[in-house]
């Protein structure tokens, strides 16, 4: 069990501390993801910004993930969706919009804060709370690749073996504190999951927006 986001967040960092890390970049994934995120960005002494990916809900239980969309719009989705594609065709159209629409108001929130960070030839770590199907992850991995970073590192708290499996072919590392096999949802695993608001991940961002990377290219 991890107390909360932040101590789950000093656990990866001591995780990753003491590597050759070149111009070192967390990006989070919102929301929850930003206070894991900035607390390894604090100790790894690196920039933090945001990976905006969101879940395709399932229509008939939302916390169910069908896949996910990138800020890109690609689209990721999971094998029992594709195995069912034809009978959730539309409602995955509309999905997409909708939560492509929500990439859009938060890409608008978060970057007046601090535009985009550049992702080439760095060591970048993606990191999240957690993964449950990891099609947040993988979609955001699949926009990152194409922009060359020089290191791509997944550091979770805490995943299914079976989603790392996935997670791997899309990155260079993956760096898990718990593999559960049994896990059916992330908050199982912290004491304290409190919902994070858009207010926390704008002044996590705010605090890191002028910080210089402790490490230049």
């Amino acid at each position: 069990m991890f107390r909360n986001r932040e101590d789950a967040g000093r656990q990866l960092a001591e995780m990753l501390k003491g590597r050759q890390l070149v111009n070192p970049l967390v990006l989070a994934i919102p929301r929850g993801g930003v206070v894991t995120g900035a607390v390894l960005a604090q100790e790894l002494g690196a920039e933090l910004d945001v990976a905006l990916s969101r879940k395709l809900r399932a229509p008939w239980l939302p916390e169910l993930a069908l896949g996910a969309v990138s800020e890109d719009g690609q689209v990721h989705l999971t094998r029992y969706a594709k195995e069912d594609i034809d009978a959730t065709r539309n409602y995955l159209a509309r999905e997409r919009s909708y939560q492509l629409a929500e990439i859009a108001r938060r890409k608008k929130l978060f970057r007046g804060v601090r535009p985009q960070a550049p992702i080439t030839g760095r060591s970048v770590i993606v990191t999240d709370d957690g993964i449950a199907t990891g099609s947040t992850m993988i979609a955001a991995l699949r926009t990152l690749r194409p922009q060359r970073p020089l290191e791509l590192i997944v550091a979770v708290p805490v995943a299914a073996p079976d989603r790392l499996q996935q997670v791997r072919r899309e990155c260079d590392e993956v760096v898990c504190l718990i593999e559960a096999p049994e896990l059916q949802a992330v908050g199982e695993f912290y004491r304290d999951f409190s919902q994070v608001e858009d207010e926390e991940v704008v002044a996590a961002l705010t605090r890191f927006a002028d910080r210089p990377c402790a490490m230049k290219p």
